[in-house]
């Protein structure tokens, strides 16, 4: 499995930098059976983060027909006055959306920052990536909302932070309250640590549960929660007991 991180302006770095040593343990402890590099729309280039100017270089082009993983990541940081205001950020295309999210999502950065990249190469590229059914899309955090502000998640299952999930099902997707979801060819994570329990169950899905498990246990992590498919029965509601 060769797997393409991608980097752009402003991107959040735990959300590149934990499935990238997972996915480069799972390398190492596969034979080389999984491989992984930083890549960029715009291809070989030094990438600022949001968090503290931290730098990371992208080695490569984003480019799906040599990728079987593509993995977005989400944003962190903060947006300048006079660039702050959704609806120009994200363009004529993503303004009903802008207008149909909550007042309290809209306004925070992040969902401005995310907007940005529906102004470079990245989204028909990974419009590129979802239309192949070889190739899984993942995406950690606001990753999620990169996928649905490029409208390629309508109707799909995916999860991002808990603050984005209104904005999210406001694209179309069915947003679902959990760490990680499983849609097959999408696989998304929600919060900025979830990164590592995403590309250990995808390292499990791919290489196998010995060399997921091995990894886990290098990086003395345990995955939390369930990842969330849509299979079996529907739940019946629970409800919590009276104290």
């Amino acid at each position: 499995m060769h797997a393409q991180i991608v980097l752009f302006d402003g991107f959040d770095p735990l959300d590149v930098v934990a499935p990238f040593e997972v996915l480069h343990a799972g390398g190492t402890a596969s034979g080389s059976s999984v491989t992984v590099e930083l890549v960029s729309a715009e291809g070989a280039r030094e990438v600022v983060s949001g968090t503290g100017g931290l730098t990371l270089r992208a080695t490569a082009a984003l480019d799906p027909e040599r990728a079987d993983l593509v993995l977005v990541p989400g944003a962190s940081g903060r947006v300048t006055e006079a660039e702050d205001g959704a609806e120009e950020v994200f363009g004529e295309a993503a303004g009903d959306l802008a207008g149909a999210a909550p007042a309290d999502v809209v306004d925070q950065p992040v969902p401005v920052l995310l907007g940005r990249t529906l102004t470079t190469g990245l989204p028909a590229l990974l419009r590129s990536a979802m239309d192949d059914p070889s190739v899984t899309v993942a995406a950690v955090c606001g990753g999620s909302l990169v996928l649905a502000l490029a409208g390629l998640l309508e109707g799909r299952h995916a999860t991002t932070h808990h603050m984005g999930l209104d904005l999210l099902d406001a694209t179309g997707a069915h947003a679902v309250r959990a760490r990680v979801v499983d849609d097959g060819d999408l696989v998304t994570g929600a919060g900025v640590t979830s990164g590592l329990d995403l590309a250990l169950h995808l390292l499990e899905r791919e290489a196998g549960p010995r060399i997921a498990h091995a990894v886990e246990e290098l990086f003395a992590h345990e995955r939390r929660g369930t990842v969330w498919r849509d299979r079996g029965p529907v739940p019946a509601a629970l409800c919590v007991p009276a104290p």
